[in-house]
């Protein structure tokens, strides 16, 4: 009776702590942590315990810049590394041709046959002087679009990718919202002033005008030599000094040459596009690759005729400012804290005796092979690590699970974020788990 006194009382015992087992336990949903006193979290700094960190002054210079709004960009990560009135909405006058260019090239074949339709024919100045009913290669159309910047070859273009300009702008305009360019909006091909009618977010008609800020601009052409699948054609194209055609007839012969002076201008420079009209003034936008560095500038409302050499100057003063004060810093330089990847203790785990508590390995996501690897920093920043992860889990875990994060902070902005996934699978107790440790005891 002894035997079955004890097995009674293993049994209630085990009820008790299978349905108590679980409190305080911590869930995922979405990578968002729901029970945050169940935290780890730790940053680099935290982990020195109470060091302090002295905030270094920022002794960067000023730049003494014409534009009215100038961005210097790190085209590889996307950071900002030089902002005068970057987020401020300006027409952007023939720098509007960088998207023309890889939207078609994205969505078209270089060997169509593009025919002329009456209203690409009658763009004003520059013209390649198309005509009504004439048959071109659309490759070589974008060569006249980028080289000279014919505004009637934009149109011809636009309506042969789009079906029409507004359908063509459409695409432009999703482009641009696909790449985070909220501040964007494309009415023409060829970048002439111009303002339409949209609907806004309260769906309510509002007129718009083709414009663009400094920072999105730079981001569409980072996207454009450093991330699009079309990067490659789009700089052969971009960086090309002078290309013949003629129509598909033969009776009509062209010449085309670069009007992208910073090509010449400085080492290592990839690509380009000029701009100007009497709203938006003389825009560039322009990219540079030296010393491990793929720097991209963007400049808006650059002066007015006679100041059309001011792009040329701000350009140069911003590219060697980044070449000079900043150096590309990889994530994997940061050692990631022990802590972070320590086994994580499990409740309510099958185990092999009742006292024996059970813990999951935990590894980090694999990387994707486009994922962010490093960014271009002054002497005043550093990389920060930081870390979060519960303190304990709830059976059953599965393999793959994501509990946790480790991030890559420079100030206040997140730059990468790898999630912190389990190891191995964990079986929750069960009746038959529970059947048979008193079975067990029963025999000892």
């Amino acid at each position: 009776m002894d035997k079955w006194k004890i097995t009674g009382i293993i049994l209630i015992s085990l009820i008790i702590i299978g349905n108590i087992i679980s409190v305080g336990a911590v869930s995922f949903d979405n990578d968002n942590i729901l029970d945050s006193s169940n935290l780890v979290s730790c940053s680099e700094l935290l982990c020195k315990g109470n060091e302090e960190v002295e905030k270094e002054s920022n002794t960067l210079p000023k730049l003494d810049l014409y534009a009215k709004a100038a961005v210097l960009m790190d085209a590889d990560s996307g950071r900002v590394l030089y902002d005068r009135n970057g987020q401020e909405q300006l027409p952007m006058a023939s720098t509007t041709k960088i998207m023309t260019l890889i939207v078609t090239l994205e969505n078209a074949n270089p060997d169509d046959i593009v025919t002329v339709s009456s209203y690409a024919a009658s763009m004003p100045d520059v013209q390649l002087n198309i005509r009504e009913g004439e048959q071109y290669r659309l490759k070589d159309l974008l060569y006249s679009l980028m080289l000279e910047s014919h505004n009637d070859s934009a149109v011809a273009i636009a309506e042969h990718v789009g079906g029409s300009v507004e359908q063509f702008a459409a695409m432009m305009n999703r482009k641009a919202s696909e790449l985070g360019c909220v501040n964007t909006c494309f009415i023409t091909p060829n970048g002439l002033d111009a303002t339409a009618d949209f609907k806004n977010t309260f769906g309510e008609m509002e007129s718009r005008e083709h414009s663009t800020t400094a920072k999105d601009l730079a981001t569409i052409m980072s996207y454009c030599i450093a991330k699009s699948p079309k990067k490659e054609i789009f700089l052969e194209i971009t960086r090309t000094q002078s290309y013949a055609f003629s129509d598909l007839s033969g009776k009509r012969n062209f010449n085309c040459n670069n009007h992208n002076a910073f090509l010449t201008m400085m080492s290592g420079a990839l690509s380009g596009k000029t701009g100007f009209t009497g709203k938006a003034g003389y825009c560039y936008v322009g990219a540079l690759r030296q010393d491990g560095k793929t720097l991209v500038v963007a400049l808006l409302a650059c002066g007015w005729p006679n100041n059309k050499t001011y792009k040329w100057s701000d350009t140069r003063k911003l590219m060697e400012y980044g070449l000079k004060y900043y150096k590309y810093h990889s994530f994997d330089e940061k050692k990631i804290p022990e802590d972070a990847l320590q086994a994580i203790e499990v409740s309510d785990a099958k185990t092999r005796h009742i006292d024996e508590q059970s813990y999951v390995s935990v590894k980090l996501e694999d990387k994707d092979a486009d994922d962010c690897r490093g960014v271009l920093l002054n002497d005043n920043e550093k990389i920060q690590v930081y870390y979060e992860r519960p303190k304990h889990l709830e059976a059953p875990v599965i393999e793959g699970e994501k509990v946790g994060y480790i991030k890559y902070m420079v100030g206040d902005e997140e730059w990468k974020r790898i999630n912190i996934v389990t190891a191995d699978n964990i079986e929750k107790r069960d009746a038959l788990w529970f059947v048979k440790m008193v079975f067990n005891c029963w025999l000892i």
